[in-house]
């Protein structure tokens, strides 16, 4: 696994992306955040074809802080099994993946 990982998510409204990538970032589970949206997703659900409208939420961390993040996306996330990938960062600029680093690090007093 790399030292990186930028993490998907969706929830349904602007809000609920723009709340759950704040309390995230918040508890330095992640770097940053982006909410995208609405997005047009086409998927299977309980056995059945469907389509809505989502907000995409990205977000960064490294790979230590991945399970910590998980488990808070999964405890605050508006759905009871919301989709949740993690894919690695196989390389980016070395300040950004630093920042990342210094970020989800311990709070410095």
């Amino acid at each position: 696994m790399t030292d990186h990982v930028q993490v998907s998510t969706a929830t349904p409204t602007e809000e609920d992306a723009v709340a759950l990538a704040g309390s995230a970032v918040k508890a330095r589970l992640a770097a940053g955040a982006q909410v995208i949206g609405p997005v047009t997703s086409v998927f299977w659900h309980l056995g059945e074809y469907g389509t809505g409208k989502e907000y995409k939420v990205l977000l960064t961390t490294t790979a230590e802080r991945y399970p910590e993040l998980e488990a808070h996306l999964l405890a605050e996330h508006p759905w009871d099994n919301p989709e949740l990938i993690a894919t690695p960062i196989t390389t980016g600029a070395a300040r950004a993946l630093e920042w990342i680093e210094s970020s989800v690090g311990p709070q410095q007093d």
